[in-house]
């Protein structure tokens, strides 16, 4: 007997992604027939798959054709991951210019990932020239919308006055709402705010939830930072941050 699915067993986008986390090599099977008979979740979820090798061979060029699928019948998220593809050269030759053009299409949509990649661009001057201005207005709109990365980095342009008149209270709200979001970058700022303000034993602990959580590249840069602490217990953890990328490190 077939074990294939029949065209009415085919599975919703979101009971895809639930299998995805339960058994990737058996969602792979069903995201490649969901992808075929055209389900553009799906179609998004195989560029994914592909892009990352979950349960199926890892193939960025091939990624890159399904992302390009799906964002052409509407998919933001697809659209979005094309602009990730061409800026960093996953199947293609990267080109910052044509990633832009991906992220503020989907932007424009109003896709809180796009609106932060794109502002990513603009506040580099990958792709184009320099313009803090619009990425400060790219980093509150997806803030707005709930994005936590762009909260933390709305509150760092407030923090500093980049682009805007300095406000340390609206900066340190939005530090708190990206470290409540789980954003690990946002749990160091508000920690370092709290340390600021005497109340130690609460940094730490945002302390605590960034080591957790953070990435290679980040806990490298912060292990650096908590180095110039003045309180001696978070100086201390700097020591910790290092263990944490060194670990990394040796898994990367």
């Amino acid at each position: 007997m077939s074990f294939l699915l029949r065209r009415e067993e085919i599975l919703s986008g979101e009971q895809l992604s639930a299998m995805l986390g339960e058994s990737p090599a058996r969602a792979a099977q069903a995201i490649l027939l969901a992808a075929g008979e055209g389900e553009v979740e799906a179609q998004a979820l195989l560029g994914q798959i592909l892009l990352d090798g979950q349960g199926i061979a890892q193939d960025q060029p091939l990624a890159l054709r399904w992302f390009g699928i799906a964002a052409g019948r509407g998919h933001l998220m697809a659209r979005n991951m094309l602009g990730r593809c061409h800026e960093h050269g996953w199947g293609c030759s990267a080109d910052a210019a044509i990633a832009a053009q991906h992220y503020r299409i989907a932007a424009q949509a109003g896709l809180d990932w796009a609106m932060y990649n794109l502002a990513n661009l603009l506040a580099t001057g990958r792709g184009g020239a320099v313009d803090q201005q619009q990425a400060l207005a790219l980093y509150r709109r997806a803030a707005e919308l709930g994005h936590a990365k762009s909260m933390n980095l709305l509150g760092r342009y407030l923090e500093e006055g980049q682009a805007c008149p300095a406000d340390p209270v609206a900066a340190r709200d939005w530090y708190r709402r990206s470290a409540e979001a789980g954003d690990f970058r946002g749990q160091f700022s508000f920690a370092a705010v709290l340390a600021d303000e005497g109340r130690i034993d609460e940094a730490v602990d945002w302390l605590e939830k960034a080591l957790a959580g953070g990435n290679l590249n980040f806990l490298r840069v912060a292990s650096q930072a908590l180095l110039s602490a003045t309180d001696p217990g978070i100086r201390g953890m700097a020591s910790r941050y290092q263990l944490r990328a060194d670990e990394l490190s040796r898994t990367a």
